[in-house]
């Protein structure tokens, strides 16, 4: 995706390079018909993701018009429903990738049979004004669990927002579907942060206020080629090519801010 390959490919990572456990079912065919049905009534969208199998099942009710898909049902070989990403504004799509796997490292501190009572809940914009639908309501639950721990199934649902002001951020939340209980942040967003070391942020964001690698190891005591070593690190751990694409990636999900 041309807007931020390193969010998505971390997205892919780690829901693709599961450790499926063998010989066990998923259900598929069962869930396939709840999600048809469901789609009936709501004529939301619905995508249902088979990560073992890296393919979508896209349901497409009345509200499917949107996003220019069929008034019929499909399957897509991706996990990851593309043509419904690219309708979406760049900025919401990656807050959306991150809400989800902030919601994937909560939910890994539950015990495995918990993760369907809980579902992410956000407002994310439409690229462009399309059938004077401006916002979209989304959510993802996580329906099918291995013994393992793995999951295959999950399902995203886009509805029309009912919130029609205008403001930027996608709202994020997580919340217990069975209580209604909303997860305070903190028990969530604090995930990404934990990927680069205090050091590593302390140089990423001396590099995004255009210092070289001299500048930052005269700063900070230590030699050029420490700087040099933090930097591919940083690069490596949040997944990206290069150091420009580590400071956007950095911004956007808040690890460092000027």
């Amino acid at each position: 995706m041309p807007q931020n390959p390193s969010i998505e490919d971390q997205l892919a990572t780690t829901f693709l390079e599961q450790k499926f456990a063998s010989g066990e079912s998923n259900d598929i065919e069962m869930y396939k018909q709840f999600v048809a049905n469901y789609v009936k009534i709501e004529q939301c969208v619905a995508v249902l993701s088979d990560y073992q199998a890296d393919c979508s099942y896209i349901y497409a009710g009345s509200f499917g018009s949107v996003f220019g898909l069929p008034n019929e049902n499909s399957v897509i070989d991706s996990a990851f429903e593309e043509c419904i990403f690219t309708k979406i504004h760049s900025d919401d799509l990656i807050e959306r990738h991150i809400l989800e796997l902030n919601f994937y490292q909560f939910l890994k501190g539950l015990p495995q049979e918990e993760y369907s009572n809980y579902s992410t809940s956000s407002r994310i914009r439409m690229k462009q004004t399309i059938e004077n639908c401006s916002y979209i309501h989304h959510r993802t639950i996580y329906l099918k669990t291995f013994s393992n721990g793995s999951i295959s199934l999950a399902l995203c649902l886009y509805a029309p927002a009912t919130d029609l002001q205008p403001r930027t951020g996608i709202d994020g939340k997580i919340i217990n579907i069975q209580t209604g209980q909303l997860i305070e942040s903190e028990k969530y967003q604090n995930n990404i942060h934990s990927i680069l070391s205090k050091r590593e942020v302390e140089v990423l964001m001396s590099v995004a206020k255009g210092n070289k690698s001299e500048q930052i190891a005269a700063e900070m005591n230590i030699s050029v080629y420490t700087v040099r070593r933090h930097r591919q690190n940083i690069i490596e751990k949040l997944k990206v090519t290069n150091t420009a694409e580590a400071i956007q990636t950095a911004f956007v999900t808040g690890i460092i801010t000027l």
